[in-house]
């Protein structure tokens, strides 16, 4: 039986995937966490043992980025599934370097999210066609990145919760940093992308597929 854990924001959401891994006979969903504060305690208490942890990218506080660091710094044996509303082509490659086993788009066939804790919980990568493809142009194409994959995960989070309408206010409370932290992140991203103000910013995410148009 391959035990899960998941962790999302959302409960709706979580109640969804739970609802699509439990019709699967090998899959037994052990807890579920809505943010780090509550995987941490989860991932604590004694006799919980996950095989793989499903896990959303973009959390209140610790990102599903953050979390995958923490972890892979702890020597952690657990397996991540990232699952995500962002398109593969924003986080995909990302979340797999920072450790991540897998990466699922929330709005997929609900059966691939099966297929994919089955293959993570087997400790291969899965990847869809989509990432594959991307993985390839990575190796093969010359090597010129696009000014924002030289953002920090958390510079690049930030971004995109601007270009998204946000304030600084309402990320630092999200994100549970200060606001003084958050406009060192956003100084940052404007510095990076030699861009001047937010209209710029929005601009430029809109461009570059980060948020919808």
């Amino acid at each position: 039986m391959i035990k899960v854990i998941l962790c999302d924001d959302h409960a709706l959401i979580r109640r969804g995937i739970r609802d699509t891994l439990s019709d699967a006979s090998d899959i037994e969903v052990i807890g579920e966490a809505g943010d780090y504060g509550e995987l941490r305690s989860l991932m604590r208490q004694p006799g919980i043992e996950c095989d793989v942890l499903v896990l959303d990218i973009n959390m209140p506080g610790r990102s599903g980025l953050d979390v995958l660091h923490v972890l892979k710094d702890e020597g952690s044996p657990v397996k991540v599934l990232i699952v995500s509303m962002y398109p593969e082509d924003q986080y995909a490659i990302r979340s797999l370097r920072a450790g991540a086993f897998g990466y699922v788009n929330k709005g997929g066939d609900p059966q691939l999210l099966v297929q994919a804790v089955r293959t993570v919980a087997q400790g291969r990568k899965y990847v869809t066609p989509e990432i594959a493809q991307m993985l390839v142009e990575s190796l093969t194409a010359p090597v010129t990145e696009q000014a924002h994959q030289k953002l920090s995960d958390r510079e690049l989070q930030t971004l995109v919760m601007i270009a998204s309408g946000k304030r600084l206010s309402d990320i630092a409370e999200e994100l549970m940093l200060s606001p003084k932290t958050v406009s060192v992140y956003r100084a940052r991203v404007l510095e990076k992308l030699g861009l001047a103000n937010n209209s710029e910013l929005t601009v430029y995410a809109i461009r570059n597929g980060l948020v919808e148009s």
